[in-house]
């Protein structure tokens, strides 16, 4: 039997995954401070943007549980993001999620944009700190989606808030009042996505050792199909409980009502732009009038605004694929970016013969909100 003087208070871990074939994740281990970032843009893009990323949270990060000063590094590390694509560094339109945390004796401050999230673990009950900053956590917050079709829904990747999109992006913060031998987990959403909240308290509940929760979050990620890169902190909260919370054991936004009403207006401008951003940086293929088209962006609209551009009109025929990718086509297949999306229907070309030139279009202009 581990006696607690061997078992570690705090571990970390990210891992590939069985889909992908780089990671694009990053944690941060450095105690009193955990992070764990999740990179957008694909390869040579989203590693850099995480690594970056969490090295500025890193060396801007306060060395004590103060939440309005995380939030302020975390706006720094954005600004490090923008400042590294525009050195050359990544690729165009990278970006990450951030979830970071300061944990002193009992109390934990949290900061956080993107759809990484950190939860609390208390008496074999799970509470979700954060709010996914995604298209599928503004439809689950607006009663039109469950937490269990979010799961599953095409455009669950689509987030509306992340570092390398707006110099003005602002991040959500938290103050925890926790309990000793509570356990604070932070994640990517390639956990979130194969496991659903019950599962990961059971995990959470089932071990001591932190080393040992991580690796078999993991290991139970991958087993459910291992969809994305997940990564994983998991903090067991040491320290005596602050008496003099007015609100133990609850998480509790800093700022007050009147800030979060000039935030809100904020977040409008922000998101959408982060949402654009993001959009630009992806593509898709789709069937159009028996031929297959590629868009720049991802399927539908959010909140009015266009989220996809026609890149390019081809001559090749539906009807000469497979079944199965033509059926796929009927409701589009996803790429990471348009150059993958090219690569795709030179496959296709090569596949049925096609030799008439295909009608390109210039991609529309995309209009800022």
């Amino acid at each position: 039997m581990t006696s607690r003087s061997d078992r570690k208070s705090y571990s970390g871990l990210s891992d590939i995954g069985r889909v992908r074939t780089h990671n694009e994740d990053a944690v941060l281990i450095d105690p009193p401070l955990f992070a764990v970032a999740d990179g957008l843009g694909g390869h040579d893009a989203g590693e850099v943007a995480s690594e970056v990323a969490v090295q500025a949270l890193r060396e801007s990060a306060p060395r004590r549980a103060d939440a309005k000063a995380l939030g302020r590094a975390i706006r720094t590390a954005n600004r490090s993001v923008i400042q590294a694509e525009r050195d050359g560094l990544g690729g165009e339109g990278m970006g990450t999620t951030l979830t970071a945390a300061l944990v002193e004796g009992s109390f934990i401050a949290v900061a956080h944009v993107g759809d990484s999230r950190a939860y609390l673990y208390h008496d074999g009950i799970l509470e979700r700190i954060t709010q996914d900053h995604s298209l599928v956590g503004d439809m689950i917050r607006q009663g039109t989606l469950t937490e269990e079709e979010a799961r599953f829904h095409p455009n669950r990747s689509v987030i509306t808030r992340a570092l390398g999109s707006d110099p003005n992006m602002l991040a959500d913060t938290y103050e925890v009042d926790a309990e000793p031998g509570d356990l604070l987990l932070l994640c990517s959403d390639g956990l979130t996505g194969m496991l659903d909240d019950a599962h990961v308290a059971d995990i959470l509940g089932s071990y001591r050792d932190s080393a040992v929760i991580t690796r078999v979050l993991v290991d139970a990620a991958n087993a459910a199909g291992g969809h994305d890169n997940v990564s994983v902190v998991v903090v067991e909260i040491e320290g005596e409980t602050r008496e003099s919370s007015a609100l133990p054991r609850r998480h509790r936004p800093w700022v007050g009502a009147l800030v979060w009403l000039f935030a809100a207006v904020a977040l409008v401008a922000t998101g959408s732009f982060g949402l654009m951003q993001y959009a630009r940086s992806k593509a898709y293929l789709v069937a159009e009038h028996g031929t297959v088209s590629l868009y720049r962006g991802v399927p539908g609209d959010f909140a009015g605004l266009k989220l996809s551009w026609v890149e390019e009109e081809t001559t090749i025929p539906i009807s000469a694929l497979d079944a199965v990718t033509a059926a796929r086509l009927t409701q589009s297949v996803q790429v990471e970016n348009v150059a993958d999306g090219r690569d795709l229907l030179d496959e296709m070309r090569s596949i049925v013969g096609t030799t008439t030139p295909d009608t390109s279009m210039t991609p529309e202009p995309v209009e800022t909100p």
